[in-house]
């Protein structure tokens, strides 16, 4: 495959379609690790991920034949979007599989941006369900089925962000960071630079606990993972895609991964002090500058924003895990002595005064010495954690730290 050929021709098909989103100077990131940061920001997109590239080159480039046959498609999220859109522009039909556990506001986004031309499937718990039901549906109704990033159209169409780039920063460029899910992104953008910007680094960033395309790189094969954390929902695969993972061992020069909890900060941070909202894989590329802080410093560095379409119910969830991962949230099971005056003693002689209590769960027991309660403590510095727990020694509590113990906080708080 001829990747820098065929991303120069999905730049002529996505022309008048797509925005050139900016590629802007970060004062405020810039100035906190001593570098040029510049943000590629394809959380702008009409469908506001860069997905709509992938799909609409990937559509638009089918014969009049395979325009006749239904577009198929499985998708959760912002391939699912940029189908739809790209269906109702091309008016072509297209039929969208998606797991029935997705949230309402991404159905609704789908069918907004899909109108009359896309039918909507809900089918199965996982996205594994709605790809299998996608896959069979195909195969009956003789469709064409396009894929998320495993597909050389795809592949080109995200990487005509490369070009634009390098368009818009007129200065070499010694770093791009990019996040990773599938590949796809990954390897158009990447096989892009390697052509035309060869001394630029380039780092994928995957996070912690869905290492595919890292995992897989080590090894030398493309390989699947039993189990994932898909809280970073647009970039935890169990497998990237086999062309992405070829074209990946040529042009990614390394890989990262970044904690769940820090992309929560991540996320946290740039609202307050960008304004911007984007969601877990769009934060992944600017996660990763911390990893990068020594090596960076005096360089010109761009990350790209890959999406920002984020769930509004997902907001207590990331600043909790945030703040787990901050050092700030932390949960004991503590045995308390069935006497008066034990709780005055636990709020006024174990915790501080900058400590917060913000989960209680205790229920009385009789002809007990002792009641267990679950507590949910957030502290202001994480240091303060071991004076706590030198206080629950000195007055006698027992207690469990369940932070450490996954299996029993979630059975008691998750």
């Amino acid at each position: 495959m001829d990747v820098l050929n065929e991303v120069k021709e999905a730049k002529s098909r996505l022309q008048g379609v797509v925005s050139e989103t900016p590629c802007n100077l970060s004062m405020n990131l810039s100035e906190q690790f001593g570098a040029n940061i510049y943000l590629k920001r394809e959380d702008l997109q009409m469908v506001r991920s860069y997905k709509i590239r992938g799909a609409y080159n990937k559509i638009s480039s089918l014969a009049d034949e395979q325009r006749q046959r239904r577009i198929v498609c499985a998708s959760a999220g912002n391939h699912a979007q940029g189908v739809a859109y790209s269906c109702n522009l091309l008016n072509i039909r297209g039929t969208i599989f998606m797991p029935a556990t997705t949230p309402k506001q991404k159905v609704k986004q789908v069918e907004l941006f899909g109108k009359d031309k896309i039918e909507i499937v809900l089918v199965g718990d996982t996205f594994d369900d709605s790809y299998a039901q996608a896959q069979l549906y195909c195969k009956e109704h003789n469709g064409i089925f396009v894929h998320p990033f495993d597909d050389e159209k795809v592949i080109a169409g995200q990487g005509t962000i490369g070009l634009e780039i390098l368009d818009q920063v007129k200065v070499k460029i010694d770093y791009l960071i990019l996040p990773v899910g599938g590949g796809g992104l990954a390897a158009g953008v990447s096989s892009v630079f390697k052509n035309l910007s060869p001394d630029t680094k380039i780092f994928g960033v995957e996070p912690q606990g869905a290492p595919s395309m890292k995992t897989s790189l080590e090894k030398g094969e493309n390989v699947t993972l039993e189990h994932i954390d898909k809280f970073v929902d647009g970039a935890a695969v169990k497998r990237v895609g086999d062309l992405n993972f070829s074209i990946c061992q040529k042009t990614l020069d390394n890989m990262l991964l970044v904690p769940e909890g820090k992309v929560c900060s991540t996320i946290l941070k740039l609202y307050n002090e960008e304004a911007m909202v984007v969601e877990p894989a769009g934060a992944l590329s600017i996660a990763a500058l911390d990893l990068l802080k020594e090596e960076i410093k005096g360089k010109t560095v761009v990350c790209i924003v890959s999406g920002s379409n984020n769930d509004i119910t997902r907001t207590e969830e990331i600043k909790e895990r945030s703040l787990f991962y901050e050092g700030l949230k932390h949960y004991f099971l503590i045995q308390f002595p069935q006497r008066p005056g034990a709780l005055k003693d636990f709020v006024t002689e174990v915790l501080g005064a900058n400590d917060d209590i913000t989960y209680f769960q205790f229920s009385k027991k009789n002809n007990r010495e002792s009641g267990p309660a679950v507590v949910g403590i957030e502290l202001k510095d994480p240091k303060d954690l071991e004076l706590i727990k030198s206080n629950f020694n000195r007055l006698h509590f027992q207690f469990q730290y369940l932070n450490d113990d996954q299996a029993l906080f979630t059975q008691l708080i998750g």
